[in-house]
């Protein structure tokens, strides 16, 4: 019988014994009659007061009142639950019948610009159960001898704490078809044991673009209680994305990145429990929404010219006898819009090993200083000294500031003593340039001309940081902006700086002096930028000043398919300013001397490419190490496209090392590879 009848029912025999009730206590009083006698005033024949009639029928009458009173609040009740909010409480035992779990959705991949799959996704075969199944000491035995995998580790697996109690807990994947057949095949040796269909990354190009493109993991609980305070601010800023425990989310490069566009929307399935919590059944479910495709501004053909290019690098420097030369990096990107085309970093890692969870002693391999620190994206993150790719910016500073001018001529002995012969310097070429202006300073990277610029500065009274505000003024000390995690912003030293930085000193130490200013007029000592940075330099000169933020995302597709629902608009990050027009000229001018007049070895590289290169070398000098190999280019020098800047750790010189990672991508490019010898090279820097 219906609910709701049993109580209508039941509230009209209370109602009714009610009315019967005080009918009879009403129909009791018939026993008392009236004296009407003499026309006196009616009175009870049996007197009155408190008589024990009297007190009985008073004290009756108010236990029924009472009564009706509590029958009445509970027939109120009853009509509230079972008339008024009668869905209300079904819902609730519903709910206390069933449970709804998500279901993980697929990642959207990653695209080259090209549309060529750089990360995927592919189907795994997953054996699964809910968390009770680890009570079944049996079949959880049974399971782990056809898995293959030691009990323990099944066991643990089923009790995961950290998925939900009634979602299906992964016990092993990538399972075998072969094991998956036989498990199917025995459905009642193994209840409540299901096999499903999950994505996993594929990286169809292996450690291609790792660094760029990054890896996924299980959520950490680090990020969830991330996540809760900025709920709890009201800050979603985040993306409208709720995780749970267990989530795979992007962890490094583009996959945390572009997590929002990446992530897919979870699926629903509702199931089924008994008291106990334990699964049931399954009832109705709402598919996963897959997450967005999206490409990226990598080019996979100059990506890998990039990689390979790094690499063949490294290996001269080796055979030239530099044999710590294993770390670097290696960029090229468009200098019309801040495009990043290609980008390497060395040593690699190899992402697919996060899949499933990387074990502790991998990622102790990865983090260690004798692996190289692999996880290092040493384009964004590598702090170096500029060496000489930071002369080009010296001499606009000295021509803006008047500390020199294109006539002005330092005459290079090999030993400088601009500062007096206690403080004296050596050029790079022992043997000294002769007479030098500051075109061919820059040509010939010639040290002395540039310890002048730093001595003028550091005796300029009204501009004595006037070097330091051309460097920041082209975007050195500071991030570029580029649209992955963990960039490092550099630094450009100054006086405040170095008080501040070496507390620990003697105030009289702690002071600026000459020494510092012709350490960075040259790219040495304190000044520290990322192959980026330098990268974002050249683009600006040249572009003539103009410098756009770097970055890697292209668009996202249409979740159709279609087309691409939203796409990348390049932004400028800053015009590098100076005094003229001639000053630019002279500096992109000497530029591409460097390429084709500084020595025959270097010309040999590039004569053979159908346009022409500017560029510059450098090499940086680090206590206890071999020097740190520096070479950045832009071609064509009189329509600039490309830029390409590469940094070898420890690889030597500048222009016998990292010229053949530039190189190597030019040539990709251009479909012209080098064909000059591999040379030592006349010491070029």
């Amino acid at each position: 019988m219906d609910a709701r009848i049993v109580v209508i029912i039941a509230g009209v025999i209370l109602i009714i014994a009610i009315i019967g009730s005080l009918l009879f206590l009403r129909s009791a009083g018939g026993k008392f009659t009236y004296d009407t006698q003499n026309g006196t005033r009616p009175r009870a024949t049996e007197g009155e007061g408190s008589t024990p009639g009297v007190a009985f029928k008073g004290r009756f009458t108010m236990l029924a009142a009472g009564a009706g009173v509590i029958f009445s609040a509970i027939i109120a009740k009853l009509w509230s639950m079972q008339m008024v909010s009668s869905d209300y409480y079904e819902e609730l035992s519903v709910q206390n019948q069933t449970r709804t779990v998500t279901t993980p959705a697929p990642r959207g991949r990653i695209l080259d610009r090209n549309g060529e799959p750089l990360v995927a996704n592919r189907a795994s075969l997953t054996v699964a159960g809910y968390r009770d199944l680890a009570d079944d000491t049996v079949l959880v035995r049974h399971l782990a001898n056809v898995l293959g995998m030691p009990y323990v580790a099944v066991r643990r697996n089923i009790q995961d704490y950290n998925q939900g109690a009634q979602s299906l807990h992964t016990i092993a994947s990538d399972v075998r078809r072969s094991t998956v057949a036989y498990i199917q095949e025995h459905v009642g040796v193994f209840p409540g044991v299901e096999v499903v269909e999950r994505t996993e990354r594929v990286y169809p190009h292996g450690e291609l673009a790792a660094h760029v493109l990054g890896y996924t993991g299980t959520i950490t609980q680090e990020q969830l209680e991330a996540q809760d305070q900025q709920q709890e601010s009201g800050d979603t800023s985040a993306g409208t994305i709720t995780y749970q425990s267990g989530d795979i989310v992007g962890q490094a490069g583009v996959e945390i990145q572009y997590e929002s566009l990446l992530q897919g929307i979870r699926g629903e399935q509702t199931v089924q429990v008994d008291a106990s919590g334990n699964v049931t059944g399954q009832t109705g479910a709402v598919p996963p929404e897959p997450g967005s495709d999206i490409k990226l501004t990598l080019d996979i053909t100059i990506q890998q010219a990039c990689e390979d290019g790094l690499a063949r690098a490294m290996e001269i420097a080796k055979n030239m006898g530099h044999e710590n030369a294993t770390r670097g990096a290696c960029v090229c990107l468009d200098c019309t819009n801040g495009e990043i085309l290609g980008m390497a970093s060395a040593p690699k890692f190899d992402p697919s090993v996060f899949i499933g969870g990387v074990s502790t002693d991998v990622w102790n391999v990865l983090n260690s200083d004798d692996g190289g620190h692999p996880m290092v994206n040493r384009a964004i993150a590598g702090e170096y000294m500029s060496a000489s790719t930071i002369k080009p910016l010296s001499a606009l500073a000295a021509l803006e500031f008047g500390i020199m001018d294109e006539s002005t001529v330092t005459n290079c002995t090999g030993w400088w003593t601009g500062m007096g012969e206690a403080n004296g310097r050596y050029c790079w070429d022992h043997s000294g340039h002769g007479p030098m202006t500051l075109r061919n300073g820059i040509v010939m990277s010639c040290d002395p001309v540039f310890y002048e610029i730093g001595k003028g500065f550091y005796y300029d009274e009204q501009h004595p940081e006037g070097l330091q505000e051309v460097f920041r003024r082209w975007g050195l000390g500071e991030a570029t902006g580029v649209d992955l995690p963990a960039e490092s912003s550099g630094r450009v030293p100054d006086a405040q700086w170095k008080y501040d930085y070496f507390s620990n000193w003697e105030d009289a130490d702690r002071e600026w002096n000459a020494g510092d200013m012709c350490n960075i007029v040259i790219g040495q000592g304190d000044i520290l930028v990322t192959p980026l940075q330098v990268a974002c330099v050249y683009a600006g000169i040249a572009n003539g000043g103009k410098e756009f933020v770097p970055h890697v995302f292209l668009s996202a597709v249409s979740r159709d398919g279609e087309g691409d629902a939203v796409s990348y608009e390049p932004r400028e990050r800053l015009t590098g300013e100076y005094r003229q027009q001639s000053d630019m000229d002279l500096v992109q001018d000497a530029l591409q001397g460097v390429i084709y007049e500084e020595s025959a070895s270097q010309a040999s590289h590039f004569t053979n490419l159908d346009v022409l290169v500017a560029g510059k070398s450098g090499t940086g000098q680090k206590s206890g190490e071999d020097d740190y190999s520096w070479f950045v280019t832009y071609a064509p020098a009189d329509d600039p496209k490309y830029v390409v800047a590469a940094l070898v750790e420890q690889g030597g010189f500048g222009g016998t090392t990292a010229i053949h990672a530039v190189r190597h991508v030019l040539g990709v490019i251009y479909n012209q590879p080098d064909t000059a010898a591999v040379d030592a090279g006349d010491g070029s820097r």
